[in-house]
C-alpha cells in the first residue's frame, strides 16, 4: 500500500492555560496533543494561553506526537489572533476548529491560514445539528480530519447523555460515512467523566465498531485504553497475514476467489487485510 498512515487513536486536549499540563502532554502515550485556546480556556485568559501555546510548541520536544492547536471559532473576537500567530509556528501539525457548519465556513478558515501557512492542515469540530447535516459536503473540502463534538451535539440536540449514546447514533454513523466517502480521518468525541473507565471502555468499543479511527480525550488516564482499543490486536495481524497468503496463493493459481478456514476471501477482505498490515506497521513505528 502506498497510503501514508499516520495513527491518531489517541488525541489529548490540554488547555493552553495550563503549563504543568502541556509539559506533561511530552510524555505522555498519545498520538495526538490539542492545545486547546477554546473551551478550556475563560475569555480573561485567552491572551495569556495563546503567548503560552505558542511558547509551547515553539520549544518542541513533543517527539513523534502530532500538534494541533484548537483555535476560537471564526465568528469570535480571537479568531484571527489565533490564526495568525498559531498557523505560523513551524512545529505545529495543523489547526483545529470548532463549531464548523458549511462550506464558507471552511472557505474562509483555508484562505485565512493559507495567508499565513499555505498548506497547513485543518481539522474541523463537528459539533452542531448543522454541521452534522452538512458533514457530507464539509468532508469534500480540504480538511485533513473531522473531530465529533458529543458534548456541544448534546446540548444543543436537547438530548441527554446515556451509557449507550443512543441518541447520538445517527449523527456519530453520518459523520463515518461522511468522512469515508472522501478518504478523511474521522474522530471520536471526549467522554467528560474521566473517572468513570467503564462507560470510557464500552464507548470506545462503540466508537471503533462504528468505524472512527481513534478518539478524542480530556484527561491523561483515558490514553491507554484507547491505544487499547482502538490500536490492532496480534489476533487481527494474524489473520490479516492469513488473508493476504490466501489471496495471493489463489491469484497465483488465477482463481478469483480463496478459501480461508471455511470462509470465502475475496478482494475486499485482501484489501481490508493490507489495510490492517499497513496501520499494525505505523502503530509499530510510531511507538
Amino acid at each position: 500500500m502506498t497510503e501514508l498512515i499516520v495513527p491518531r487513536i489517541s488525541a489529548l486536549f490540554m488547555p493552553g492555560a495550563n503549563l504543568r499540563a502541556m509539559d506533561k502532554a511530552r510524555v505522555l502515550a498519545c498520538d495526538v496533543v490539542i492545545f486547546d485556546l477554546e473551551d478550556a480556556v475563560s475569555v480573561n485568559a485567552k491572551e495569556i494561553a495563546r503567548q503560552q501555546v505558542v511558547a509551547q510548541t515553539s520549544k518542541g520536544g513533543y517527539a513523534r506526537r502530532e500538534l494541533i492547536i484548537r483555535c476560537n471559532g471564526i465568528e469570535t473576537p480571537w479568531f484571527q489572533d489565533d490564526v495568525r500567530l498559531c498557523a505560523a509556528v513551524d512545529n505545529v501539525d495543523g489547526l483545529l476548529f470548532p463549531k464548523i457548519e458549511t462550506e464558507e465556513d471552511v472557505r474562509r478558515i483555508r484562505s485565512e491560514v493559507d495567508a499565513i501557512n499555505p498548506g497547513l492542515p485543518i481539522w474541523i469540530m463537528v459539533e452542531t445539528p448543522r454541521g452534522v447535516l452538512n458533514a457530507s459536503s464539509l468532508a469534500q473540502l480540504d480538511v485533513d480530519v473531522l473531530v465529533m463534538g458529543t458534548s456541544d451535539l448534546i446540548k444543543e440536540t436537547r438530548g441527554r447523555h446515556t451509557s449507550d449514546r443512543r441518541g447520538l447514533i445517527y449523527a456519530l454513523s453520518h459523520c463515518v460515512l461522511s468522512a469515508r466517502a472522501c478518504g478523511k480521518i474521522v474522530l471520536d468525541g471526549v467522554h467528560l467523566e474521566f473517572q468513570n473507565l467503564k462507560d470510557f471502555e464500552e464507548i470506545c468499543r462503540q466508537g471503533r465498531d462504528l468505524g472512527f479511527d481513534g478518539k478524542t480525550l480530556i484527561h491523561p488516564s483515558q490514553i491507554a485504553l484507547a491505544n487499547d482499543i482502538f490500536g490492532i490486536e496480534s489476533s487481527d495481524i494474524q489473520n490479516a497475514e492469513k488473508v493476504v497468503s490466501a489471496w495471493s496463493d489463489a491469484k497465483a493459481k488465477g482463481e478469483g476467489v480463496a478459501v480461508l478456514d471455511g470462509t470465502l476471501v475475496e478482494n475486499l477482505h485482501y484489501a481490508e487485510a493490507q489495510r490492517v498490515l499497513a496501520f499494525a506497521k505505523a502503530l509499530k513505528n510510531d511507538g
